[in-house]
């Protein structure tokens, strides 16, 4: 047991020097995780992510565009099927109002995240050009789900700088479990690889503790980031919505997404990794937990406070006090107080 736990410290220390592991390799070292692995991850991913981006945390401007969706995702709160959502979709002049708050209160990067079909794709090219006019020093990322790569490229031409899509799972028998028929694990790979092709700065990601998930299929996850290498991946404990076919699963554990949060700094020295609004529901302290680990990007929420509680994917969604772009005052305290600064800038990858 004791040589176990040795070579488990060796792994780290491996990856940490730029060493790939297969899949057995990853899921060997995730089945090992203990709380004395955990915090020498934790302190050596921190020690990577320092030599590139100091204690620098990156905000983002979260907008949360419209809670329509077209997909039926199993474990999402605004899944079509869901009559319990109260629908809603912000019209642009709400949006662009968004930006202007954001703007003054020093954000320099907005995210627009919604359903699939939240926006028509001509709503949205108008208005991110609307927003690259009026905040030419600012990147817009979108988070709006699979499209052609016609639609993709429309677009990138509009303006949009990032493009966030988790693959939720790099295993393809694990994705047919947690979506319906309809939906394709082929085609959400193609999506990301249009994406990356195209030239946007490309983010995938995925659950921690999602249903049917094993040590392997984490392991594939974490492969897929090596392989992949993205710019952006955003990861969270998954948290059950109620009205959902999940609604009675166990939620993820907080400690294995730090873990993980920890293991892709090191695969990935300079990806921009946010510290998620799922781990800040779980815990009390779970964003300052997750810069602790390795994770260098927060996105408050921007949204209109009417409609926040709408955007419900999963039950007790955080959105108000730290969480809200209106308390940035306290989230710079927070951050502060654990050894790290808030920084204005639209905190673009490091190459």
């Amino acid at each position: 047991m004791l040589q176990a736990m040795n070579d488990s410290f060796k792994v780290i220390d491996a990856l940490a020097d730029g060493e790939k592991l297969d899949v057995l390799q990853y899921q060997t070292l995730i089945e090992a995780m203990t709380p004395e692995l955990a915090g020498y991850a934790a302190d050596i991913a921190d020690k990577v992510r320092r030599k590139i981006y100091g204690t620098d945390v990156y905000i983002r401007g979260l907008i949360e565009v419209g809670n329509v969706c077209r997909n039926d995702c199993f474990y999402c709160g605004i899944r079509k099927s869901n009559s319990m959502c109260e629908r809603y979709a912000l019209a642009n002049e709400t949006i662009l109002n968004c930006c202007a708050e954001g703007y003054k209160l020093g954000f320099r990067t907005f995210v627009m995240q919604g359903g699939e079909g939240a926006m028509s794709v001509d709503a949205v090219c108008d208005t991110v050009s609307q927003i690259k006019r009026e905040y030419p020093d600012c990147a817009v990322t979108l988070s709006l789900g699979e499209y052609s790569r016609d639609d993709y490229v429309r677009m990138f031409n509009a303006g949009a700088d990032r493009y966030l899509l988790r693959h939720e799972t790099a295993d393809k028998e694990h994705y047919r479990k947690l979506h319906p028929a309809g939906m394709s694990f082929d085609n959400r790979m193609r999506c990301l690889h249009d994406l990356k092709d195209i030239g946007f700065r490309t983010g995938c990601g995925f659950m921690v503790g999602s249903p049917f998930q094993t040590s392997f299929t984490l392991a594939e996850d974490l492969a897929f980031i090596g392989k992949f290498d993205p710019d952006m991946c955003g990861i969270g404990p998954f948290i059950p919505q109620k009205d959902t076919p999940f609604g009675k699963f166990s939620a993820g554990s907080v400690q294995q997404t730090l873990f993980l949060l920890s293991l892709i700094r090191l695969i990935k020295p300079n990806i921009l990794l946010p510290a998620t609004t799922a781990l800040g529901t779980l815990s009390p302290n779970g964003r300052e937990l997750g810069i602790k680990a390795g994770a260098n990007v927060v996105m408050p929420n921007l949204s209109p406070l009417s409609e926040r509680r709408k955007y419900a994917l999963y039950d007790n969604k955080l959105s108000t006090g730290t969480e809200s772009a209106q308390s940035l005052a306290l989230l710079k305290e927070s951050v502060k107080n654990i050894g790290y600064k808030i920084v204005t800038a639209r905190g673009d990858i490091k190459k």
